[in-house]
């Protein structure tokens, strides 16, 4: 199979809105993304949510806050969408995104379009592309999923490059939706924590530039994993057969084997399911000498955009190779997850790191890069 290769990112969300702001952020574990509510809940409780810091000057010049999210990921892609437009014809460069609320937020008030293609097909007009263009929608794992399908277009010479990411924003109705399945938490969410009781909920956008060729900035796509377990609608199985269906397919597709994965980037959700069978499916796969860390105590939940954005943190950490990020929560059940857990100003190298996102109804993606020297 030919090489692809993510060759640039733009990316916002709590964490910041530039790759530089991301990955100063993200290694030195911040958490002033996420912002203490009182009047999200409709029943009052409080929780947190990972506001991106959108200014009130990029809100005024777009409809809605996803429409920023993603204005705000183009910037940073400026310098390299330039050169890939002088160099391709408009329908030769695609665009895959994944979402779950696309304008959810505009459609509760009654103003918006539902499309679940919509950010895709925002990307392509204010971009003047020609290319194929779709939204990928399966809850949290749409954009894991979409990289497989951004691959796809180039393999079979559809495309000469794709666009490919999520994104989600920020939108009241979906948070008091999860707070109706008890899934909430009303402090910081604690992954792997034996006090863990539920997820926050985040906004963010993560575009990547998908090609065959190899820049100075390019990580290896080594491979994706997609399972459909269908245990439950909204319950992952219990001993995490999809989740482990979908890690193993992943390093499959790559043709690796499970010793040589320096880094997982864990679903990490804090949930007391979701976590017991992730950790379940990581200790038969992998044992306990991989790396593993939840990043979304730093982000929140980002729904639709966790794939990307997740994905988008182990691309920043291969090309940076100066660590793993933190796993901020401290006290961790080692008989749940007994492998090694990075804390703060950790060293840890890695070559090969594997992101995983786990949705509703069992649809799983596992997305595995690599660093190539």
């Amino acid at each position: 199979m030919e090489q692809c290769y993510l060759n640039a990112l733009g990316v916002a969300s709590a964490l910041g809105l530039t790759v530089e702001e991301t990955t100063r952020n993200l290694f030195a574990g911040s958490t002033a993304g996420m912002k203490r509510m009182t009047t999200i809940l409709l029943d009052g409780e409080p929780t947190y949510f990972g506001f991106a810091p959108l200014t009130d000057e990029m809100l005024a010049r777009t409809p809605s806050r996803l429409e920023a999210l993603i204005d705000a990921t183009l910037i940073d892609l400026e310098d390299a969408l330039d050169d890939l437009k002088t160099r391709l014809a408009p329908e030769r460069i695609g665009v895959v995104i994944g979402t779950s609320n696309a304008k959810l937020e505009d459609f509760s008030h009654g103003n918006g379009n539902l499309s679940m293609a919509f950010p895709a097909l925002s990307i392509r007009e204010k971009l003047g592309l020609k290319g194929p263009a779709w939204g990928v929608s399966t809850a949290c794992s749409s954009s894991g999923k979409v990289l497989a399908s951004a691959r796809k277009l180039l393999l079979n010479g559809i495309c000469d490059a794709v666009i490919v990411g999520g994104a989600d924003a920020y939108t009241q109705i979906v948070v008091n939706g999860f707070h109706a399945l008890e899934s909430i938490s009303t402090e910081l969410t604690r992954p792997l924590s034996p006090a863990r009781d539920g997820i926050n909920l985040g906004e963010a956008a993560a575009l990547f530039i998908l090609s065959k060729e190899k820049t100075a900035n390019s990580i290896a796509l080594l491979g994706v994993g997609e399972t459909s377990d269908a245990y439950h609608l909204t319950a992952p199985h219990p001993d995490g057969l999809g989740a482990e269906a979908s890690m193993k397919a992943a390093l499959d597709d790559a043709g690796l084997e499970p010793d040589q994965i320096d880094y997982i980037n864990l679903h990490g959700t804090g949930t007391v399911y979701n976590d017991a069978m992730e950790c379940a499916a990581i200790r038969r796969l992998f044992g306990t000498r991989v790396a593993c860390s939840s990043t979304k105590v730093m982000t929140g939940h980002t729904l639709g955009a966790a794939g990307a954005l997740e994905a988008a943190f182990c691309w920043i950490t291969l090309l940076r190779n100066q660590g793993l990020p933190p796993h901020l929560v401290t006290d961790i059940d080692r008989e749940l997850a007994p492998f090694v857990v990075p804390t703060l100003g950790n060293a840890l190298p890695a070559r090969y790191a594997l992101s995983n996102s786990f949705a509703f109804g069992g649809s799983n993606a596992s997305v595995l890069l690599g660093r190539i020297d």
